[in-house]
């Protein structure tokens, strides 16, 4: 319901529950009137409206955008994985940084399949019974799932921490790389749904020669130099040691702020063509860099067609790795204006995004942190400094400032046209005194406005959403194949949550599906461009890694609004080629193979 009413009266001159569109309103007089927005259980703030012509006719846009709503499904659906932390009451730092997922479709049946890292003993760090295993769980294509674990061989050994989802040799089958403390995997797929850990015989095995076993939180394939094959980036934490958590508070043992522990150097792996890789951190550059690393994002920040590597850096300030081509990288996140938050100060970065949020053609970059860092949205302005800081104009200060997120995802939940903001919450276990607030929180959800700014509309996302655990890792893809993105989430030893995607009135959508020939398989790192009838335009590009720890759908997605079809698509490929498709029909999903000449270029 709308109501108007003048200013300081009681009583509203009139009130509207019809449907919404534009109104217009004469004879009204000079006065200043207040305009209240309700919608079921929903509350506007008051805008003031002030006629100053007592002949000026007064026009209102009663429009309401319909929610974006989720439902809880995972275990009507199947899903009945715990992620477990080992927790014993020492507080060993691993256990409140576990939690990662991956979405994949490991038997290529066209159905999203969910595979979950999980914790172990401590203070071990071995997997003591099924309780911690990794799950495979396969998509039945009908809204189950089925526990395949045992039968693909992905059980797992030791303390896993992130997953990283894509097909390194091109064989038409995606593989899975776990992240974990002290021990890292790859996973081959076989293609008869079983998987190989091939680790030491790819060359992903050997300790690093200064530090050791290193402490990995997540990962990425992306490819560095567009030779067609991906390559193999890793998060890297800090260097820590069981027993060494000696840190206290009010007389209880407490985790310890990053700032105790060194910071470790991500590594680089390049992909040989032949099932090999070979560590290039330090001949990259990337080694000379290290850090508290987190979330890893993928994105072209300045459209020289090279893959850049953004970092998010847990009390320290971010990375930014620009590709400078030749196998070479350099950290530039202070000079482009990403290391920092707008305070000055370095954010507990945790999970990270690097896509194009108001479709202005360049790669913007968010993440997210603790309580009261809010979480900083980095606009691509383009040259000289690249991004400026649009965390309090954009709305997220506002909206973020007393949250802790962990994964995330930049996706258009409604199929509107335009990107949202979907958070995985929680504060960690004991922090309750200092964030003012129980350590379980609910997620969160924000609607992109398509000027520039976001509003949470958690708050009408549905009652399921309004559940709190300490969520952590999150993937997201459409599961159920209906056209409207679902999210399957962790949380710290409590069940797993797949909300499904519910959103009434969504708009119409397309997804890529994007086969590489002359590129990698995947085509991750591909630049979309589509335009619509009206001639708008937005921007994608092909990627799994998203959030923190976690993998989601290969597939570039875009809402079309009330468009049926797209009336062209651009894709700027890894390789060079460039793919024109006209008058595209939405409502499915499209697969794209890579020509073996260009296409028209775009404009």
């Amino acid at each position: 319901m709308v109501s108007l009413k003048k200013k300081g009266a009681g009583q509203a001159l009139l009130s509207l529950t019809g449907a919404g569109g534009s109104y217009s309103f004469a004879g009204l007089g000079g006065a200043d009137y207040e305009l209240k927005a309700d919608y079921e259980i929903l509350s506007s703030g008051v805008k003031v409206l002030r006629v100053s012509d007592p002949g000026e006719n007064l026009a209102i846009d009663l429009t309401v955008a319909a929610p974006i709503q989720f439902q809880e499904i995972a275990a009507r659906a199947g899903l009945h994985f715990v992620l477990r932390n080992g927790e014993t009451g020492h507080a060993y730092q691993p256990e409140i940084m576990l939690g990662g997922v991956a979405a994949l479709d490991y038997n290529n049946d066209g159905c999203m399949d969910i595979f979950f890292t999980n914790g172990a003993a401590l203070p071990s760090l071995r997997k003591t019974g099924p309780e911690f295993y990794n799950r495979l769980y396969r998509n039945n294509c009908d809204s189950t799932f089925t526990d395949v674990t045992e039968k693909a061989g992905l059980a797992g050994e030791g303390y896993s921490m992130g997953a990283a989802a894509a097909d390194y040799d091109n064989d038409g089958f995606v593989d899975i790389f776990v992240a974990g403390v002290y021990r890292n995997t790859l996973y081959h797929n076989r293609g008869d749904g079983t998987f190989e850990d091939v680790t030491d015989n790819a060359g992903l095995g050997t300790p690093d020669p200064e530090y050791g076993k290193l402490w990995s939180t997540s990962a990425g394939w992306f490819d560095a130099d567009n030779d067609g094959y991906l390559d193999l980036f890793i998060s890297n934490y800090v260097s820590w040691q069981p027993g060494g958590d000696d840190c206290t508070d009010r007389g209880k043992p407490y985790y310890c702020h990053p700032r105790v522990y060194k910071p470790l150097p991500n590594q680089l792996f390049h992909n040989n063509h032949d099932g090999t890789f070979t560590d290039v951190s330090a001949a990259s550059g990337i080694r000379q860099s290290p850090g508290k690393g987190m979330g890893v994002a993928f994105g072209d920040f300045n459209g020289d067609g090279l893959t850049d590597i953004f970092v998010a850096n847990d009390s320290i300030p971010n990375f930014l790795f620009q590709n400078l081509g030749g196998g070479r990288f350099k950290e530039i996140g202070v000079h482009a204006g990403v290391a920092y938050a707008a305070h000055g100060k370095a954010v507990a970065g945790m999970g990270a995004d690097f896509r194009d949020f108001d479709d202005d053609g360049r790669d913007d970059i968010v993440l997210d942190g603790i309580y009261f860092d809010t979480f900083p949205l980095y606009r691509n302005v383009g040259q000289p400094g690249f991004f400026v800081d649009e965390t309090a104009a954009s709305g997220l200060a506002a909206a973020t400032r007393d949250l802790t997120g962990w994964s995330l995802g930049m996706y258009d939940f409604d199929n509107d046209g335009h990107k949202d903001l979907f958070f995985a919450n929680s504060h960690f276990p004991g922090s309750e005194p200092y964030a003012h607030s129980d350590a379980a929180i609910p997620n969160h959800v924000l609607r992109n406005l398509a000027n520039g700014r976001f509003v949470d509309v958690s708050i009408g996302a549905g009652r399921d959403f309004q559940i709190p655990a300490l969520y952590h890792g999150a993937a997201f893809a459409d599961f159920d194949n209906d056209g409207r993105l679902d999210v399957a989430v962790t949380a710290l030893n409590s069940a797993v949550r797949l909300f499904r995607n519910i959103s009434p009135a969504a708009g119409h959508w397309i997804a890529l599906r994007l086969v590489g020939t002359r590129s990698n398989r995947d085509g991750l790192g591909a630049k979309v461009r589509l335009t619509l009838p009206s001639d708008a335009a937005q921007y994608n590009h092909a990627t799994t890694s998203v959030g923190y720890a976690s993998s989601s759908e290969p597939l570039v997605r875009f809402g079309l609004g009330p468009y049926e079809a797209a009336s062209e698509i651009d894709i700027r490929w890894p390789s060079g080629i460039v793919q024109t498709l006209r008058n595209i029909t939405g409502g499915r999903v499209l697969v794209v193979q890579e020509p073996a000449a260009a296409g028209r270029p775009p404009s």
